[in-house]
């Protein structure tokens, strides 16, 4: 081969590299969630609630940590204890990334979900996930700004009411972004690749 075939040859792989890294550069995909994503959303950015240890929390509390928030009730049969054992078993799968996860369960019933009732509550799925509460009048403002629907339902005597409410759960990357919302009943695997794939982008 000749000075010049090798300088063509040269020049035209140079060409070919340089129309791969701009064809690799505009092949660079979003993630892709099976949660919602509502990246960008202009509400849910924070809160100011007391936790069951009597610590006032905000979001940037937990800056770091993927935050997986979730309103209900401790009273609640079935939705509520199945969304927060399936969020301990979403840390476990994170394996040593656990440790990135926060989970919150905030009350919507805090006529009865007092501070130790919350804290025992937690006791039962991770001793790592905080129960938050705040007055009803408070709750009523913080629920109109996270979208969420609750609403009590009278019992047959004035204690034995129970409470219906939205079932899903607000999901915040390690900036403090809200970025997904999980419906009940995604599963704790679908939910932990979608977790961790918030700790990877932000690591």
């Amino acid at each position: 081969m000749n000075k010049r075939s090798a300088l063509k040859s040269i020049a035209v792989c140079a060409i070919f590299m340089g129309a791969m890294t701009i064809l690799t550069a505009c092949s660079e995909q979003k993630p892709s969630f099976a949660s919602v994503d509502v990246t960008g959303a202009n509400y849910a950015k924070d809160f100011e609630l007391t936790d069951h240890n009597g610590q006032v929390r905000h979001l940037t509390d937990f800056k770091g940590k993927v935050v997986v928030m979730f309103f209900g009730f401790t009273q609640c049969p079935d939705v509520c204890p199945t969304s927060m054992a399936e969020l301990a078993e979403v840390k476990q799968l994170l394996g040593k990334d656990g440790d990135r996860l926060q989970g919150l369960f905030v009350t919507v019933d805090p006529e009865r979900d007092t501070a130790e009732v919350l804290k025992a509550y937690m006791g039962n799925f991770d001793p790592t996930f905080l129960a938050l509460y705040t007055t009803p009048e408070k709750l009523a403002a913080l629920a109109k700004d996270y979208k969420v629907y609750y609403k009590k339902v009278e019992g047959k005597t004035p204690t034995s009411y129970t409470m219906d409410h939205s079932a899903g759960s607000y999901i915040y990357d390690p900036q403090g972004n809200l970025r997904l919302f999980t419906r009940y009943g995604s599963g704790a695997k679908v939910l932990a690749s979608d977790i961790a794939q918030l700790l990877k982008s932000s690591s």
